[in-house]
């Protein structure tokens, strides 16, 4: 995407708490500024849409739920795109936070569909490989005994 350079003012504060997050994220000021940003808009574009970090990465998660847009939208093409059926599969979700799902989805399907493809590419040894606390013990795990 193309930058457009401007001057800001950043406060002190928020400048010494995005170096923070420049440095834990292994990145360059400007790339933490600048995706700072961008979710600061969408999360403004969208309420009731905000961005949780996790094993695989940033993604867009209804508020309040930990549930990915992504996995509301596959729930949402497998029952057709019957409402009635994504509001029953997500009984405990109130419309505004299906509405927030499927704004988001349509203000950014790329996003949307790229963090899906993300999420279908995990396989348990990815998973055991990148995360093996989070891995499901296997027969093999319960067979090692400790060292003496």
């Amino acid at each position: 995407m193309p930058a457009t350079k401007k001057s800001l003012r950043i406060p002190h504060e928020t400048a010494q708490a995005v170096e923070e997050i420049s440095r834990e994220s292994g990145v360059d000021f400007s790339t933490a500024t600048n995706q700072l940003l961008d979710e600061a808009v969408r999360m403004r574009r969208c309420p009731g849409i905000i961005f949780t970090h996790g094993p695989s990465g940033r993604r867009s998660t209804v508020a309040g739920t930990g549930i990915d847009v992504w996995e509301i939208l596959a729930t949402f093409a497998s029952v057709a795109h019957d409402t009635a059926r994504l509001r029953a599969a997500y009984h405990w979700l109130s419309d505004a936070q299906l509405r927030a799902a499927l704004a988001y989805a349509d203000l950014y399907p790329d996003d949307v569909d790229a963090r899906r493809r993300r999420s279908e590419a995990w396989t348990e040894t990815t998973l055991r490989r990148r995360h093996p606390a989070l891995a499901p013990v296997t027969a093999t795990h319960r067979k090692r005994r400790p060292r003496k």
